[in-house]
């Protein structure tokens, strides 16, 4: 069910190059790369960044700003975007520089509420 989910998000958004569903400990619960996203190391990558996710979400509520939904980190040769279901899990979208960010935010956010009920604790 995970992996059908990461995969239509993947070959639906321009640039996909690969999409997980991480756990806060940094673990992947579930993942699906293209051919190219297996070669970047992209789950790598994705275990790197949930320090960041905890960071960002401890920033806002230290500032009363609210929960974190989404972080986005543009690096040179992929963007990633981070969409988070709770507090324990989120799903990390990798794209190419030139891809089409917005429709991946489109089928990230897609896959939060179709998958909610999953993660629901």
């Amino acid at each position: 069910m995970f992996k059908e989910a990461l995969q239509t998000i993947v070959e639906k958004t321009d640039g996909g190059l690969g999409a997980l569903i991480m756990g806060a400990d940094g673990l992947s619960v579930e993942k699906f790369f293209s051919e190219e996203g297996v070669a970047e190391n992209l789950d790598v990558a994705a275990a790197e960044f949930t320090s960041l996710v905890r960071g960002a979400r401890r920033s806002g509520k230290d500032l009363d700003l609210g929960e974190l939904r989404e972080l986005v980190v543009a690096l040179g040769r992929v963007i990633f975007v981070m969409r988070l279901f709770n507090q324990d899990y989120f799903a990390v979208l990798a794209i190419k520089p030139e891809g089409n960010l917005g429709r991946g935010r489109y089928e990230l956010r897609k896959a939060e509420l179709s998958l909610a009920k999953e993660f629901a604790l």
